[in-house]
């Protein structure tokens, strides 16, 4: 696990695979080969955080451009079943302190963020499904006009994905990105592989500095979630586990 305490109040960091942890430290109910394993994995990290696991908040992710903004009601949900995760969501927003919310990831983009001028942090899941979407702009946009933040204040950390080497996609999903008119930079077609490149990361990175998030305020992981040896990857292996990027506010 990697933790940080990038400002006073403000926890976040995401999980890793580890070999010592059951199921290698899996985090997802959706994927696994035992609930009670992934709960134990879960109970530790509320541990390390503490916070108890009923203060988390956890998604259904289907690789949508939703958004949604947790709510002290929301508390516990998908912490402990899959059944009471917010459906149909890929981007959580709070103003609540001490609610974690958390993205299930291996190999897409985990987006974190907070400001230091408010009391908003946010989490993000961005595949490339997403980010041709353009999930975190239109969640931008909306924390922007709708609730007045001030995106120069806000800090985002991209975490270990795919990286741009390992990302091989073939022409129908290399166009979508060219449609987005910003990205061809971030798009490599390799005659050995005879497949597109791209780095999602950077992509989703330019969409944060367009959106107007400062470029020093943004932290780009270096690590390949395909080739670290404790990643998890659904391109090496569908059956993979899930990281869990994580954030929360404490209550001061």
């Amino acid at each position: 696990m990697k933790l940080e305490h990038p400002i006073t109040g403000v926890t976040w960091g995401i999980t890793m695979k580890s070999h010592e942890r059951p199921e290698n430290n899996n985090m997802a109910l959706h994927t696994c080969e035992n609930p009670e394993d992934i709960l134990a994995n879960r109970e530790v990290l509320a541990q390390e955080l503490g916070v108890p696991l009923d203060q988390f908040v956890l998604a259904n992710q289907t690789h949508s451009d939703h958004c949604h903004e947790v709510t002290a009601a929301d508390q516990g949900r998908g912490a402990f079943s899959v059944d009471t995760a917010i459906p149909d969501t890929d981007a959580l927003f709070t103003y609540e302190p001490d609610l974690v919310l958390g993205t299930f990831t291996a190999d897409c983009v985990p987006m974190l963020f907070w400001s230091t001028s408010s009391q908003v942090i946010g989490s993000v899941h961005s595949g490339w499904q997403g980010t041709v979407k353009e999930i975190v702009p239109k969640l931008l946009v909306h924390l922007k006009e709708e609730k007045k933040e001030e995106l120069s204040n806000v800090h985002v950390v991209l975490g270990p994905a795919l990286s741009q080497e390992k990302f091989e996609v073939d022409a129908d999903v290399a166009e979508k990105y060219k449609v987005l008119g910003y990205a061809d930079e971030w798009i490599v077609y390799k005659e050995e592989t005879n497949k597109y490149h791209i780095d999602n990361a950077q992509t989703v990175r330019a969409q944060c500095l367009r959106a107007g998030i400062l470029p020093e305020h943004i932290h780009v992981s270096p690590v390949c979630t395909f080739q670290a040896a404790d990643g998890f990857s659904y391109r090496q292996n569908k059956q993979d586990g899930r990281h869990l990027g994580f954030i929360f506010r404490h209550n001061d």
